[in-house]
């Protein structure tokens, strides 16, 4: 692992040793150490961005390097979102994200170059697909404690004491909050592909466009249901966890397979 990455790693452990123990002490504003170690941790991320994804011949977009770019689009938000509000495990369970997916870039490297600085239509395309991936997943995480509070109250005990999480109806604005964002970026994506991919159902792209959209028609119907019917609870989980795995599906599951797997 390069020093780039080595050091990244220990930021983002720190990171989430901090918050960790701030969850337990139920601080709801971010402290500063915090601040500190997951902002060290993204600025040698980004290093580590520029120096194996943004190449002189193109940018090596095999699909570890992938999921990293969108692992650090989902720390850096879930940084700018724990500034706001209190957000449970968030950060924990992010920075544990970008620490085994750096692990697995070392373990399994790569390559795949393309040229997006050729093609700018393709690059706005892939920025908003990244972006409103990495935000309709911290809505998944959000949808993921929600479901714990509200099992702990329909058994009527108390969440663990000695994990202080957000309140049920912080955890459920902040929820719809971010999959009314994430939708909109996933139809300005799915736009975009329309507009500038000539091969949007040709044989290499059909599934991920199929999926995509019926990822954003899960997610169409659940904001639809909450506006008018007040959807809620458990129903509104198991909806956004349907939609963010028929995206990841979407995004990642053919190369997973084939360079992975295959």
């Amino acid at each position: 692992m390069d020093q780039l990455a080595v050091i990244s790693v220990i930021f983002y452990f720190l990171s989430a040793f901090l918050a960790s123990r701030q969850l337990i002490k139920s601080q709801a504003s971010l402290n500063y150490s915090v601040a500190t170690s997951s902002i060290i941790a993204l600025l040698f991320h980004a290093a580590w961005v520029y120096q194996n994804i943004i190449l002189i011949n193109g940018q090596n977009l095999p699909i570890l390097n992938v999921v990293s770019l969108v692992c650090f689009a989902l720390a850096g938000l879930s940084l700018v979102v724990s500034t706001k509000l209190h957000t449970g495990v968030l950060n924990p369970v992010v920075c544990g994200m970008n620490i085994i997916t750096f692990i697995a870039v070392e373990f399994l490297p790569g390559d795949y170059i393309t040229h997006l600085e050729h093609n700018s239509d393709l690059a706005i395309h892939v920025t908003l697909a990244i972006f409103s991936y990495a935000i309709l997943i911290i809505a998944n995480l959000f949808a993921l404690q929600l479901a714990y509070v509200d099992y702990r109250l329909k058994k009527h005990k108390s969440p663990l004491q000695a994990l202080k999480l957000p309140p049920l109806m912080t955890l459920e604005r902040s929820l719809f909050q971010f999959i009314g964002i994430g939708f909109g970026l996933l139809t300005c994506a799915l736009i975009t592909g329309f507009i500038y991919l000539d091969d949007m159902f040709g044989a290499e792209n059909a599934h991920k466009s199929v999926l995509s959209i019926l990822a954003w028609i899960v997610y169409a119907v659940l904001l639809w249901g909450r506006s008018k019917h007040g959807w809620r609870g458990r129903l509104v989980v198991n909806i956004t966890l349907v939609g963010s795995i028929l995206l990841t599906f979407a995004y990642f599951g053919s190369r997973v397979v084939r360079e992975l797997i295959l």
